[in-house]
């Protein structure tokens, strides 16, 4: 497995928590505002935008029982073959194509990839396993018969997502392997979800407790999104759900996991990129320094957001990795 260096993680002073909270999101009682949160989101999202390419597309679901939308972009200046489908964050709650524009408009520019967005399905209004079905969907419908939609070589469909849109993408993958279908080449996880517990009294991993209070995510509005995806707590024990809890991770995409520093997701993140580098899989790990969740959303400027699309070029240009011992 192939990893930045990444020194211990340091107490944060109280001169930088009192820098860093201005950043943090408002408290909210997600259960109750998820409505208004997906309406602050379009609003944001309908600022002025670079000009960008797109076409809406959409896919029939599987029981033919609706529609899933796609938005694909293509950048100005197309650089790559690859095509990145992107599944987005947003606690499978909230996010939907418009509100997640201007971040797929950048990825497409700033890797000269085509993207395509999918808009599944959220909840509450539709629980698990709705979503999931979603995306399965549309990544089969793309890697079963990637000429039918004008993709010359299955290999460079590269799967991408931030949060639980990389749990999602990781659990796609996971669920390809288990069916006997062809999984993606590569799969690219933005500080991923892969546990259930973000209890601080209870949760295994440290970030939950250093970074759960005070930044961009809380362990609250956490358990408020499973509670709202996964109704039934027996749920959240699936892996389909907390992927982290698969009995095997053997032959997965070679994986980019991009961690961040500050963000209570972080060991959480790393531990199943731990684990899929400990079945063999080829995987890259990096934690982007003083990085707060969802930083993929920032302006172009951000020095989180330019550090990862350096990261991310790399490992699309990449043609090997380097493969842990099991």
């Amino acid at each position: 497995m192939e990893q930045a260096p990444t020194p211990p993680r340091a107490p944060l002073g109280r001169l930088l928590r009192a820098v860093l909270r201005p950043f943090a999101a408002p408290r909210l009682n997600i259960r109750e505002d998820y409505e208004k949160v997906r309406r602050a989101q379009r609003r944001l999202a309908a600022r002025p935008l670079p000009r960008y390419q797109s076409l809406d597309r959409e896919v029939v679901s599987a029981d033919g029982d609706h529609r899933i939308p796609v938005r694909v972009f293509r950048p100005r200046e197309r650089r790559r073959d690859d095509v990145l489908l992107f599944f987005h964050g947003g606690g499978w709650v909230t996010g939907d194509i418009e509100s997640y524009t201007p971040a797929c408009a950048t990825m497409a520019e700033l890797t000269g990839c085509v993207v395509a967005s999918v808009d599944y399905r959220l909840a509450p209004e539709h629980p698990f396993p709705a979503g999931l079905e979603d995306c399965l969907r549309v990544a089969d419908v793309l890697l079963d018969d990637p000429h039918r939609v004008g993709i010359d070589d299955p290999a460079n469909i590269v799967l991408v997502g931030d949060s639980a849109g990389a749990n999602l993408a990781a659990v796609v993958s996971l669920l390809r392997r288990d069916r006997g279908r062809r999984v993606a080449s590569r799969q690219i996880l933005l500080y991923p979800v892969t546990h259930w517990d973000h209890d601080p009294e209870t949760a295994p991993f440290a970030s939950v407790r250093h970074h759960g209070d005070d930044y961009r995510l809380t362990n609250i509005e956490v358990q408020d999104y499973f509670e709202l995806y996964a109704p039934d707590p027996a749920q959240r024990r699936d892996f389909r759900v907390a992927p982290l809890l698969a009995d095997d991770f053997s032959n997965q995409p070679r994986t980019l996991l991009i961690s961040a520093e500050l963000d209570l997701l972080c060991d959480e993140g790393e531990a199943y990129g731990e684990a899929l580098a400990h079945a063999g899989n080829e995987v890259r790990m990096h934690r982007v320094r003083g990085a707060l969740h969802g930083f993929i959303a920032l302006p172009r400027f951000s020095r989180s957001l330019r550090e990862a699309y350096e990261v991310i070029n790399e490992f699309l240009d990449s043609d090997d990795g380097t493969r842990a011992a099991p």
